[in-house]
Parts: structure tokens; C-alpha cells; sequence
């Protein structure tokens, strides 16, 4: 059986397809899937030993030109490679108007969410085969609900997250042994999108001193001019070069390997947490103004530390106070305490 999936981002819902794909293969041997992805993305499917190929997708770039001769021709093009292979079902596990115009488009069965199930409803009219999940469930146990049903097989409660990628052989990258050389580090994703999620440089800094004094460095990696400045204010407080900054920003493959090679991972609200949780590094997530129960980073290594601002998705401060109550319980030694406790459990493993 080969099936068409349709899950073309943002970085941590693609990751949080895994289990479902995991799960398809334990119970139907023989399964192939292809997926749909933003071009961005393409390079994350392959790390799944049941993908085969992958479809990258300029979706974005398109509708800001839909009517130019080059966007009809990519369009044309690619659908025409997609429809080079027979499909036996395709599985639009976005449930979005866009997601929906691809899948009519590809000549297979189209099977996703229900009316009551979709994020935009009205394109589950268009499927044939629709799904009821429920909405109050982490995106993981959506998709592993959604899977379940439209390849027809038992989902046992409280079934464990398996990513099950096909990572085993990842080494060291070469740039991170000629800096950091073999030994033991912690890596430090300190940048994200909101500067409400942001975690204070000197609660960064603090946490530094405690990990270089235990004999383990730190790496800190960036994606922007503004993350490399900020990497190198918090790296200058530390000594005898146990701190690695990049001098040039990372590809997602080197992140991925140098993740995955990790002891720890601190990180705030950002996509690379999901990358760290489905490599299984022990990890420890920072929410500050963001709710994980249903997006969060999830894995059987991640502790997640809440404030009591968690809840309500604050892009802005109204006042200092609030501010400050944003970081009640994210301070260094909690997340140190929840470190030494994820170590502990990784060794006893």
C-alpha cells in the first residue's frame, strides 16, 4: 500500500507527524507514504525510514504570484511528478483550505478530518473517507487518532510517543568536533520568535556558570543576526573556551546531528525544541507565555517548566509585573534541578 501525505508545515507539525507514521508502520507492514512538504522542510521527512519520496512543495511563494506564467508552471510541473505515482489513499492531515486544494489536485481518495475535527471545517466536505478526534488532545495523539482510523488499525490508550527516526548512524558533524572536540556538551536554544518567550540573558548566563563548572561546555547556535549577538554577550562571561558559538549560521541537518549528540538541551518556545524531542535528547522546555498542552515540545526525554502566564499567549507586557510574574517558576536552579533529574533517568536507561 502507498499512501500520499499532505502535512506541509511549520517546522514542529511536521514533527509531530512522526509518531503517527510509527505507529502505521508497527501495524501495517509493507506500508509506503510519501509526503507533501514545504520546501523548507524537506530534507526532516527523510529521517523516517517509512517515507519514501518527498514532494517540497513552494506553496508559500506561489500565492504571493498565483497568476504569473512561472507560479502556473512550477504548479503544472509538480503535480505532474506527484501523479506519475498511483496512490491508494492520501491522508490530508492539516485539514486546511490549502491543504485541501493540494490533495484535489492528485488523483487518490482523499481521507482527514471531520467537520467538527478540522481546523477549517469546510474542506472535510471535499474528503471522502472523514475522521472524528477531538480537539483537546495534544497535536501528536490527533494525528496518531487520525492515522489509526484511515488505515484501519488499533491504537492502544496511552500508547507511548515513538518517533522511531532513522538516526542511528548520525555522527558528530566535523565543524562541531574541530570546536568542541569529543567532549560531553550542552546545547542552549535561546532564540524565538516573540520576545515575550524570550528567557532573560542573565538567567542564560547563570545557568552557563553552573554547567561549566560541572566540566561540560555549552554550545550556542543561532539563526539571525539578532540570536548570534545575543550568543556572544552570554558566551563573553565564560571562561577557557567552554562555550561554542558559531561563526556562521548552522544547515537544519548540522543542528539535527549536533542535537542529537547532545547530553542536554535547554530550550525556550521555538522549533528546534520539537527537533530535539523527536531525537530524544533529554531536554528541559521553557514556557514562558506559551501553552504546550497542545503543541508543545513531547517526547519520553522533555520536562517542560510553565509560569502561570503559560496560558494566555502574551506578545506584549502590559506592565513590569506581569513581566515578572512570567517568570515564576523558570528560574536557573529549577531548570538546573530538572536537568540533573532528566541525566539521572538517561543514565539509569
Amino acid at each position: 500500500m502507498r499512501i500520499l501525505l499532505i502535512k506541509m508545515s511549520s517546522m514542529g507539525d511536521v514533527f509531530h507527524t512522526f509518531p503517527a507514521l510509527s505507529d502505521a508502520q508497527k501495524n501495517l507492514p509493507g506500508l509506503v507514504v510519501d509526503w507533501v512538504v514545504e520546501k523548507g522542510f524537506a530534507e526532516i521527512p527523510q529521517w523516517h525510514p517509512l517515507v519514501d519520496k518527498v514532494y517540497p512543495i513552494e506553496l508559500r511563494k506561489w500565492r504571493k504570484t498565483p497568476f504569473s506564467k512561472q507560479a502556473r508552471l512550477e504548479m503544472k510541473t509538480f503535480f505532474e511528478t506527484i501523479n506519475q505515482t498511483q496512490y491508494d489513499l492520501i491522508i490530508d492531515a492539516q485539514g486546511l483550505y490549502k491543504s485541501l486544494w493540494v490533495g484535489r489536485k492528485v488523483n487518490a481518495p482523499i481521507s482527514g478530518l471531520d467537520f467538527k475535527s478540522a481546523r477549517e471545517p469546510l474542506s472535510s466536505l471535499f474528503y471522502k473517507n472523514k475522521y472524528s478526534v477531538a480537539k483537546d488532545q495534544h497535536a501528536i495523539l490527533r494525528l496518531r487518532q487520525l492515522f489509526a482510523q484511515a488505515l484501519d488499525y488499533p491504537l492502544a490508550e496511552n500508547a507511548p510517543i515513538v518517533y522511531g527516526l532513522n538516526t542511528q548512524a548520525w555522527s558528530k558533524p566535523e565543524v562541531l568536533i574541530e570546536n568542541v572536540g569529543q567532549d560531553d556538551y550542552w546545547v542552549f536554544l535561546h532564540g524565538t520568535t516573540w520576545e515575550t518567550k524570550y528567557w532573560p540573558e542573565e538567567h542564560w548566563i547563570e545557568l552557563l556558570h553552573k554547567t561549566n563548572a560541572s566540566g561540560v561546555k555549552v554550545i550556542l547556535p543561532w539563526g539571525n543576526q539578532e540570536e548570534h549577538d545575543r550568543a556572544l554577550r552570554i558566551a563573553s562571561v565564560s571562561k577557557n573556551n567552554q562555550v561554542w558559538v558559531p561563526d556562521a549560521m548552522l544547515s537544519l541537518n548540522t543542528v539535527a546531528k549536533m542535537l542529537k549528540n547532545a547530553q542536554a538541551v535547554v530550550s525556550v518556545d521555538t522549533g528546534l525544541s520539537h527537533v530535539a524531542a523527536a531525537l530524544e535528547v533529554p531536554m528541559v522546555v521553557l514556557y514562558r507565555v506559551t501553552d504546550p498542552k497542545l503543541v508543545g515540545a513531547d517526547g519520553a526525554k522533555v520536562t517542560r517548566l510553565e509560569s502561570p502566564c503559560a496560558p494566555g499567549y502574551i506578545k506584549e507586557f502590559k506592565d513590569s509585573i506581569q513581566e515578572q510574574y512570567s517568570l515564576q517558576g523558570l528560574d536557573a536552579k529549577s531548570v538546573w534541578q530538572c536537568l540533573e533529574n532528566q541525566l539521572e533517568l538517561s543514565y539509569e536507561s
